[in-house]
């Protein structure tokens, strides 16, 4: 696993905890490559009636991954500040930087992962 030793988690106005940084992040920087738990497409369905169910991400069509680290810490934002990319072949999601973040800020990725139209299962105010 790798993750940049400055990153924090803290309370965030996003809602729960979010992940930050401690100095700033230049663009198209990786900022963690958090390893997956990998779930089947059944214990897909049993964790989604859980409060994991804010936590996983769909993997490889019905299956879930929960990524260890800060992975699924980072929250949803509609002009998030980096982005994630699901790596099947090393079992693991890669967070970059899509742009200038600032130390002390909040890094944050869009859920929808390149499916804008999703419905999010809560509120988004961002």
């Amino acid at each position: 696993m790798l993750s940049l030793p400055h990153l924090y988690v803290a309370p965030s106005d996003l809602g729960g905890r979010g992940v930050f940084t401690a100095r700033s992040i230049p663009p198209e920087t990786i900022i963690e490559l958090a390893p997956v738990i990998l779930l089947s497409a059944e214990d897909r369905v049993i964790i989604h009636e859980t409060h994991l169910h804010d936590y996983y991400f769909q993997w490889d069509g019905n299956r879930a991954a929960i990524a260890l680290g800060l992975g699924s810490i980072y929250n949803h934002a509609n002009q998030a500040n980096a982005a994630f990319k699901l790596d099947y072949e090393f079992k693991q999601i890669r967070f970059a930087a899509v742009c200038e973040i600032s130390a002390g800020s909040e890094i944050t990725v869009d859920y929808r992962l390149g499916a804008p139209d999703m419905k999010l299962w809560f509120t988004d105010e961002s």
